[in-house]
């Protein structure tokens, strides 16, 4: 019986116009076997919320350069919880101060990867978090 792709959707929030990494990500996430939708720039934590509910992904990956996670992540996580999507394993990639995530994961945010990680990380702990291949 064939396996279920994991379903990823990578969104770019805020004002940040800067979208390399998310574009590489996305295509190696692809290369991976999975399932990608990529929403473009400038994306509202509701454009993203419902973007997710729409395609019925397993993973929302978050590319934040801006300096406003500790603003777009929270709005986010309590949009996706509200609309019953809690069990979205949301990651985020990006400019993000060490003293900062503490906090995004006590909000919900599954991983957060910093400059320099390489993509197969990415990969196995998506893998790792969705038990792919049990």
């Amino acid at each position: 019986m064939p396996t279920k792709k994991i379903r990823v959707l990578i969104a770019k929030p805020g004002l940040d116009g800067h979208d390399r990494g998310a574009k590489i990500i996305a295509r190696a996430l692809r290369d991976a076997g999975m399932e990608v939708i990529y929403t473009g720039l400038r994306q509202t934590p509701e454009m993203i919320a419902s973007a997710a509910i729409q395609e019925d992904v397993d993973v929302i990956g978050l590319s934040i350069l801006s300096g406003a996670h500790n603003t777009i992540c929270p709005q986010l996580m309590a949009l996706l919880k509200a609309k019953g999507m809690d069990d979205v394993v949301v990651l985020v990639g990006g400019i993000i101060p060490e003293a900062d995530i503490p906090a995004m994961k006590k909000s919900g945010i599954a991983e957060i990867f910093l400059p320099g990680t390489s993509t197969q990380d990415i990969i196995e702990f998506i893998n790792k978090r969705l038990a792919v291949g049990t």
